[in-house]
């Protein structure tokens, strides 16, 4: 299963669909996750004890794993410093890490020559 416990999914079939939530639950055999906010049902109490209370408590209920689709984090870019150069009276703007490259290129045609 490639959902896993803390995971950001999206419901993409059901009455929830659309919405967003983190995976608090797994069940591998059932092939089911519980998401926080999502698929949520009535549970009907009795006190058990004189301390507990009973009344209607919402609670979630698991959804198949095929109902949710995982969603991923964007990273943030790195910013890449630009810099021009004049190459036969063209000027051409190109990231430091392409000129890097371009020069590795160059030295080892130059060395298996």
């Amino acid at each position: 299963m490639k959902i896993k416990v803390n995971d950001n999914v999206i419901v993409i079939a059901g009455e929830d669909k659309g919405k967003t939530g983190k995976v608090l639950k797994t069940f591998k055999n059932a092939q089911k996750v519980v998401v926080e906010g999502i698929n949520i049902s009535k549970r009907h109490t009795k006190p058990r004890t004189n301390e507990d209370k009973g009344g209607i408590f919402d609670i979630e209920m698991p959804i198949h794993i095929s109902n949710v689709k995982l969603v991923k984090d964007e990273k943030p870019k790195k910013e890449v410093k630009k810099e021009t150069k004049k190459v036969e009276e063209k000027e051409t703007k190109t990231t430091k890490k392409e000129t890097k490259k371009t020069t590795e290129k160059k030295t080892t045609k130059k060395a298996s020559k």
